[in-house]
């Protein structure tokens, strides 16, 4: 009996030691092994990966661990968890480091092509008459310096004619008459050859050819201007102007504007600047305009005035860049794109994607363990899809790639200090 009580006592200790081996496992290797899967990256060169902390061998910045690990997940806290859903996330959005980097920065623009009103020059009546003969009849027509536009018949032309021949008939010793009356003729239009042929065959003309002291193309004025008011206005859509006003038969009045000369070689870009770029703005900046009515078309230019004020309802600047168009391929009112340099910057950068605008403020979600929490940034230039980080973010930080995506609502976000 007794050696049956003691082979039971020693199956109940090999049983009780064996439980309690089972309830306290100590799994030394699995725990080496998720410590050795964390990796250590360097936010300038993430092809270095460590397994423990420590410095870059190429930069020998401090390496931070890469993000996206399982081991980031494992320890969500319930504090974590409960914290309020306007200042923190818990998501598996990809996570992103700001890059310290110098950069060539540009402004990009859209904007249209305009004629250079530089190159306006207007055709006045210098007399009081009737046109006889009209040589142009549209629109854009091509007309050159000295060519014949048209013909007009003045009462007060003929007489100042006819004063004219009387004293060179009557008393050609009066020089002194006699010049006045062709310079009166010569200040009203008349070419030296014309005063000279009504002295040599002793007539007036009825009809006095005008020519034009312009190159360029014909447009018509503002229908205002033709009825003789004394206020000058601009000149009308150049789109609506394909019958000239001026016809055969009218009367006109001294000093009335009947053409518009354009000279078609000589355009603008017009382009608009948006109000964040305005600070990086300056003249004589090289701009490159290209079209997408041509492609692989590239203009290069520069800066050539930026308007002073705002136009009423826009919030834009407007720039001028002056264009050559001597073999007539750029058609006004075309759309065209800018590209403006403006230097370069050294700087933190983060793509605009990570960045939410809630007016006066500016927010990235920054990586705090498994979570993302509100962190107030400010910002500087804006350079294509990249902004600048002038306070409030480390180059070793990490946060959300796509902030707008964690973004519930605008309204509500706060950040850590509540503002």
């Amino acid at each position: 009996m007794k050696g049956k009580m003691k082979a039971i006592k020693i199956i109940l200790s090999v049983f009780l030691a064996v439980l309690g081996a089972c309830s306290n496992p100590k799994p030394a290797s699995v725990a080496v092994q998720a410590k050795s899967e964390v990796k250590y990256t360097c936010p300038m060169h993430p092809q270095i990966l460590e397994d423990h902390p420590g410095s870059c061998p190429i930069c020998g910045m401090t390496l931070v661990k890469k993000s996206g690990q399982a081991s980031e997940g494992a320890g969500i806290s319930l504090n974590t968890v409960l914290e309020p859903v306007n200042s923190s996330v818990i998501s598996t959005v990809n996570a992103i480091v700001p890059e310290q980097k110098e950069i060539q920065t540009h402004i990009l623009a859209d904007g249209y092509l305009d004629f250079d009103a530089h190159t306006f020059n207007n055709i006045a009546s210098r007399f009081s008459g009737r046109i006889e003969k009209l040589y142009i009849r549209f629109a854009f027509q091509e007309i050159h310096q000295g060519q014949r536009i048209f013909d007009i018949y003045s009462p007060d032309m003929v007489t100042a004619q006819q004063d004219l021949l009387y004293i060179s008939k009557n008393s050609p010793q009066e020089t002194g008459l006699l010049n006045a009356a062709k310079q009166k003729l010569l200040l009203q239009g008349m070419t030296n050859e014309q005063v000279n042929q009504i002295v040599k065959i002793g007539k007036p003309f009825y009809s006095l050819p005008v020519y034009s002291p312009y190159d360029g193309h014909v447009h018509d004025v503002a229908h205002s201007q033709m009825t003789g008011t004394t206020e000058t206005k601009a000149v009308a859509d150049f789109t609506n102007n394909l019958p000239l006003t001026i016809k055969e038969g009218i009367y006109v009045e001294k000093g009335q504007t009947l053409f518009n000369v354009v000279n078609p070689h000589r355009l603008w870009a017009i382009i608009k600047i948006d109000r964040s770029n305005i600070a990086a703005l300056k003249l004589n900046l090289p701009a490159k305009i290209t079209l997408p009515d041509l492609p692989g078309k590239m203009l290069d230019g520069k800066v050539n005035f930026i308007e002073p004020v705002l136009q009423s309802g826009d919030k834009t600047t407007r720039i001028r860049v002056y264009l050559d168009n001597m073999d007539h391929n750029l058609k006004v009112n075309s759309l065209v794109k800018a590209e403006i340099q403006t230097g370069k910057i050294n700087g933190l950068w983060i793509p605009r994607s990570a960045l939410v605008d809630l007016g006066r403020t500016q927010i990235v979600w920054l990586k705090k363990g498994a979570a993302y929490r509100a962190h107030q940034v400010s910002t500087g230039l804006a350079n294509g899809n990249e902004i600048q980080i002038t306070k409030g973010l480390a180059i070793t930080d990490s946060l959300a790639s796509n902030a707008q995506y964690l973004t519930d609502s605008e309204s509500f976000i706060k950040t850590q200090s509540h503002e």
